[in-house]
């Protein structure tokens, strides 16, 4: 009998991924989208992948009794910071009770499925002293509305794991890039501008925000093979960092992506793209995902930047 997969957020980003990667396996896939239809290149061809706003309690709860599945992804989310601040009832409504409504349907409809929360390294927020890998025992700070619902989605994951008797794993992911992500993010923001000059539809100036900020980077790729395993062998209630366990300054991440045109390209700094509060340094200590699960990341910085920007090449 083939493994029933239930990923909310399916054709994002990571949803796409994920796809890609458990498609080559006895997996049945079902899933969400929310609001655009997913394109031909999203992998979704011959997929149960539904429109369903997560908000939406009714529509949650007919989506799992109806594809009762055995794992689920819930990578569903209002994930960028800067949206965050912007639209704050969207994000603490898909964010947190969109998460409340998904663990409530598996309750009342799939006691027994496994489900993989995705957190985020945001939680941490600006620990003293800074200049060290952030372990999963490390305390919260929360420094933006993002952060907020991912710190309430963790402690939403926490009391139905041990008072519900939900099988929920909390993967507290770092930093992510690579082809296919959403130029709201830093490196796909620069991978885009740099394609644009490159097609002579943008004069030869990159606009940035804060490049004095550390982060550490995990290619999306690498990311998705932590979660199947995290749901293969994590332990219920457990926290783990996904993350590689280096970080580079965002100033190295533009010069790298920079490296890779044969443009003469100047660096501005554009003031709508600093952050109220900006996180100086995000930097992961991931023993605990590889001493249980085996997880190593294999895709560099390099190749990371590199494809995404041989991706924005192709659709300029």
């Amino acid at each position: 009998m083939s493994l029933k997969v239930f990923i909310s957020g399916a054709t994002g980003f990571v949803g796409h991924h994920l796809i890609d990667l458990l498609s080559s396996s006895e997996c049945e896939i079902s899933g969400t989208f929310f609001p655009d239809e997913p394109g031909i290149e999203d992998g979704c061809g011959g997929k149960d992948i539904s429109c369903v706003d997560i908000r939406s309690e009714e529509k949650v709860f007919e989506t799992i009794k109806k594809t009762q599945p055995n794992w689920i992804f819930h990578l569903a989310a209002v994930s960028n910071v800067r949206h965050s601040w912007e639209k704050r009832t969207d994000t603490l409504e898909t964010n947190i009770m969109g998460t409340f409504y998904l663990f409530e349907a598996a309750r009342k409809f799939a006691p027994k499925v496994r489900i993989l929360f995705i957190s985020s390294s945001d939680v941490y927020g600006i620990l003293v002293p800074t200049e060290k890998a952030l372990k999963e025992e490390d305390s919260f700070h929360v420094v933006n509305p993002y952060a907020f619902t991912k710190v309430s989605g963790e402690i939403l994951s926490k009391f139905y794991a041990e008072v519900e008797n939900l099988d929920i794993i909390i993967a507290r992911s770092f930093s992510h890039t690579g082809p296919g992500q959403s130029p709201d993010f830093v490196c796909s923001d620069w991978a885009l501008q740099i394609a644009r000059i490159e097609k002579g539809l943008a004069k030869p100036v990159i606009e940035v925000g804060n490049l004095n900020g550390k982060r550490d980077f995990t290619d999306v790729r690498d990311i998705v093979k932590a979660y199947v395993l995290l749901l293969e062998k994590g332990r219920r209630g457990e926290v783990y960092n996904v993350c590689s366990g280096k970080a580079a300054a965002l100033r190295e991440i533009l010069d790298l992506l920079l490296s890779f045109s044969s443009q003469k390209i100047e660096v501005q700094v554009d003031s709508s793209k600093l952050r109220k509060a900006d996180i100086p340094l995000l930097l992961g200590d991931n023993q605990k995902l590889k001493k249980e699960t085996s997880w190593e990341p294999e895709i560099s910085l390099k190749q990371s930047l590199s494809d995404l920007l041989e991706y924005w090449r192709k659709r300029v």
